[in-house]
């Protein structure tokens, strides 16, 4: 058996299709052994990667973009998309089924200032007639300021990634209202990433063979199946919550049967970073995205 050494950019359920192919028996089956850690704070993933440190990460297509707007050509390249839907959602303080976008107006709303989830949330404002301005956004810091901000009273609205919303309506502190996703469709919104080199191995035509299967049970194994499966990786969440965080996900439409990014999908991601000012042109999709190792 081989290790296989795998990072990430963030932990949540979010990213269950790469979760289950560490917990699930997914890569064994293949001979590898996973090891696995989250980045922590000051951990630069490209470079890791780069360095060696781990085999691949899971990223967004989007962590490019600036080097690219800077010319620089892309040596960590994304080759499988995670989710093709923004897995944050709206969470208010009481049950609001008739919810409107509109209704964040003039109202102070805990936003996670992460560059990806802030401009998906522009956009997605946008989508709906919102100005991000009209709104009074609340920089609490990181996922763990913002939910203790939120609970000690601040804020009529918080905006966070799955479990935290389902944990505070557990808790009854907070109800989720509206997905993000929902608000910008599909794009290509988190993925995994590795270097050219390591993409040739037969090390990532393996680790390829176990996503895929795990990203069908992701699909089609009921929620509280793959809670349970991947509960270790989060020791402090209810199992209720994980589950229904993994059914939200699912609902949603964030896992798809396609693993490769599509080039819909990342135009979509295009007309949101132009909308935010983050980049300045279409960068074609060739530049910082690949096909599957097992598709060449």
């Amino acid at each position: 058996m081989e290790s296989i050494r795998i990072t990430a950019l963030r932990h949540s359920a979010f990213y269950t299709p790469l979760l289950l192919t560490i917990t699930g028996g997914f890569l064994e089956a293949e001979g590898l052994i996973p090891d696995y850690h989250p980045a922590t704070i000051g951990t630069s993933v490209p470079e890791a990667l780069r360095a060696g440190d781990f085999d691949l990460a899971q990223s967004a297509v989007a962590t490019s973009f600036a080097g690219l707007e800077a010319g620089q050509p892309c040596d960590v390249v994304h080759f499988a998309q995670i989710n093709e839907r923004d897995g944050f959602f709206i969470a208010a303080r009481k049950v609001m089924p008739d919810f409107h976008w509109s209704d964040l107006v003039g109202r102070e709303v805990l936003v996670d200032h992460f560059f990806q989830p802030l401009a998906m949330l522009r956009y997605g404002l946008h989508r709906h007639g919102v100005d991000f301005d009209q709104i009074k956004v609340i920089d609490a810091g990181d996922v763990n300021a913002i939910d203790q901000a939120f609970r000690a009273g601040r804020g009529a609205f918080v905006h966070q990634q799955g479990p935290a919303p389902q944990q505070m309506s557990k808790d009854g502190v907070g109800f989720p209202v509206a997905a993000v996703g929902d608000a910008v469709g599909p794009v290509a919104f988190s993925s995994l990433c590795a270097t050219r080199d390591w993409l040739k191995t037969d090390k990532a035509r393996a680790f390829m063979r176990a996503y895929r299967k795990a990203r069908t049970m992701a699909l089609d194994a009921p929620a509280t199946e793959i809670a349970r499966i991947e509960a270790a990786m989060f020791p402090h969440v209810d199992p209720q919550v994980l589950a229904a965080t993994v059914e939200a996900y699912q609902g949603l439409g964030c896992w798809s049967t396609n693993v490769a990014i599509g080039q819909d999908a990342y135009s979509n991601l295009l007309d949101v970073f132009l909308f935010s000012g983050a980049i300045n042109h279409r960068h074609p999709m060739a530049d910082c995205v690949v096909p599957p190792p097992d598709a060449v």
